[in-house]
């Protein structure tokens, strides 16, 4: 048996079946919400769900919304590279989708679609670059919905709606879970800030991907197939290119999620930030047959995003992830015609032409008739020697399936006392690890939910510190342990921690605002809680106050955490999101 210790004694064929087959072997983990071996146990589930058999009355109200085309055998429906793709009903026939392997290593058979079935996936929605090929192999007939029909569809027949999207969902999970060739494969070391951004903007936005250490004998055979180098990682490795030392930013352009412009338009709304404020603002504006752009700096979700279970969020009371939320307000978004690009950096707006822009850090300008600001909130750090060094590489400020993983079950720390550390302590507990949750007050219960206390109380991996602050790190390549100090007796204790997960709070993120008016610490002011001094002259000529959640600029609306007086919630965000769209109309209507 050869010793794959050694990959010099691998024939170079061997080593290219390992590196793009390695997932079958259960070498490697897909950034997905669930690990791959447990795939088989959404088999059944995600064969109902992704490919249901269209009934005639199904096929016939479908068909009203297309064209119709014959086929013949070997037709290309469609090729990997495309961006504007149609929804696909199969008359009679037979199609194959493929995917495109990376690496040269050939293409992968995918699903076979027959008479009855429906060919799409997410794409239709993000405006994903497709990696998919589909190929005629019995010839027949197909319908074609353009993308304008499909949003009519999707917003006239709601039963065939929810059938369309279960499929969507279940198809990316399919390609999410399934073993086998992936058409975007990220390579680098599990102790780089830089890995871990690429690896959270993928999981984030959904993308079918699979992640290799560069430090295990598959993503070693990956960089020697793939020609790549330490100084070469972060990479990524796509079915046309390799990205070296990739960024979010970069693998957007290529994916084709980062912002395109469509002519000269300008747009009714433009929500900054896709938190539930934003992602809240962006479904109810497009709902409500606004043009709606969305962008983030970062990814989908926002901070609420990183957390790990969210259980006192109305109408679902067994609880749910915050990525889980918050991906499927980004489906739900886009369903409604909202365009989600990230990541989008924003660096200023104004209104000094008459209508409103956008600016973004690449030079582009975003026309826009209103705009609403929801970049919540950047974390907060301590001021100790080596942080930044530790961050990515043993500091967290999340707590999911990504950061449980690089701990594995060994010890960590949590330090904060709101809601977030208890259930970011709880959820790593889950997983084994054994917690010390770290807080500064004497008393646990004053900024966090009953519920979450006894929870932490109760559980045999959390050992709960009250009074303790970490003030310090220890550690080389990555965070080996911290120091404890107890603010009342000033008795310091270090211990072992090779994760340390941060929730001390976040300060708004409004320094690239200029124009809109702050209190002292940064929140925007809207509504009452700005005075007649804080409008400029434009307001007399508009014979009114700012509407609720407006800000010192016409037409621009603060929602959520970045605005003062929010309740710092996940429901109270998604409120403000919605209700900062009504005021939307109001603006808007009273310029037309």
């Amino acid at each position: 048996m050869t010793d794959l210790s050694d990959l010099s004694q691998v024939p170079e064929d061997s080593r290219r079946a390992l590196a793009v087959g390695s997932a079958a072997a259960g070498l490697i983990t897909p950034m997905s919400m669930t690990d791959v071996a447990s795939a088989p146990l959404y088999a059944p589930f995600l064969k109902a769900e992704a490919y249901p058999t269209l009934t005639d009355d199904q096929r016939n109200r479908l068909r009203a919304y297309g064209e119709s085309h014959s086929t013949a055998v070997d037709d290309i429906i469609f090729r990997a590279g495309d961006t504007e793709l149609d929804l696909i009903v199969v008359e009679e026939g037979a199609v194959e989708i493929s995917q495109v392997a990376t690496l040269d290593a050939g293409e992968e058979l995918v699903s076979r679609f027959e008479a009855g079935h429906f060919i799409g996936e997410l794409n239709l929605l993000t405006g994903q670059t497709l990696y998919l090929t589909a190929r005629v192999v019995a010839a027949g007939s197909v319908t074609h919905i353009s993308p304008l029909r499909f949003r009519a569809l999707m917003a006239e027949e709601p039963d065939l709606s929810d059938l369309l999207l279960r499929a969507f969902i279940a198809r990316r999970k399919k390609l999410q879970h399934g073993a086998g060739a992936r058409s975007i494969e990220i390579v680098g070391s599990a102790l780089s800030a830089a890995s871990l951004a690429l690896r959270t903007y993928a999981a984030r936005q959904q993308l079918a991907h699979l992640w290799f250490d560069s430090d295990s004998v598959a993503g070693q055979s990956l960089l020697t197939v793939a020609e790549l180098s330490a100084a070469d990682l972060p990479a990524v490795i796509l079915p046309d290119t390799v990205l070296r030392n990739a960024t979010p930013g970069e693998l957007a352009e290529h994916v084709g999620l980062s912002y395109r412009r469509t002519g000269d338009e300008i747009v009714d709304l433009t929500v900054i930030g896709a938190g539930p404020a934003g992602l809240a603002a962006a479904m109810y504006g497009a709902s409500e047959g606004l043009s709606t752009v969305l962008l983030d700096e970062i990814g989908t979700g926002g901070q609420a995003a990183a957390s790990s279970r969210i259980e006192n969020y109305l109408g679902f009371p067994s609880g749910l992830s915050g990525a889980e939320l918050t991906s499927r307000a980004a489906v739900q978004s886009e369903k409604f015609g909202a365009r989600l690009f990230t990541p989008c950096k924003v660096v200023d707006l104004d209104d000094r032409v008459g209508f409103l822009r956008v600016h973004l850090d690449d030079g582009t300008t975003i026309s826009t008739r209103s705009i609403i600001i929801a970049t919540g909130a950047h974390y907060r750090s301590l001021a100790l020697p080596n942080w930044s060094q530790f961050e990515g590489a043993g500091i967290y400020y999340a707590a999911t399936e990504i950061e449980a993983r690089a701990c594995g079950k060994r010890a960590v720390t949590v330090i904060g006392g709101a809601n977030s550390s208890g259930q970011a302590a709880l959820f790593l507990a889950g997983h084994g690890s054994a917690v010390t949750i770290a807080v500064r007050h004497h008393d646990i219960g004053r900024g966090m939910s009953a519920y979450l206390v006894d929870r932490l109380q109760a559980h045999p991996n959390v050992t709960i510190k009250v009074s303790t602050e970490v003030t310090g790190l220890t550690g080389d390549a990555s965070l080996t342990g911290v120091v404890l100090t107890d603010r009342v007796t000033g008795e310091t204790e270090q211990t072992e921690c090779t994760g340390l997960f941060c929730f001390i709070g976040a300060t708004p993120e409004t320094s690239w605002l200029s124009g809109v008016v702050t209190d002292d610490n940064g929140f925007v002011l809207t509504d009452v809680s700005l005075e007649p001094s804080d409008l400029p002259v434009c307001w007399a000529s508009l014979g009114r106050s700012p509407l609720p959640f407006e800000t010192s600029i016409p037409a621009v609306f603060a929602a959520g955490d970045v605005r003062l007086g929010s309740m710092k919630r996940v429901a109270a965000a998604v409120g403000e999101g919605a209700s900062a769209v009504r005021s939307v109309h109001q603006a808007i209507g009273a310029r037309l």
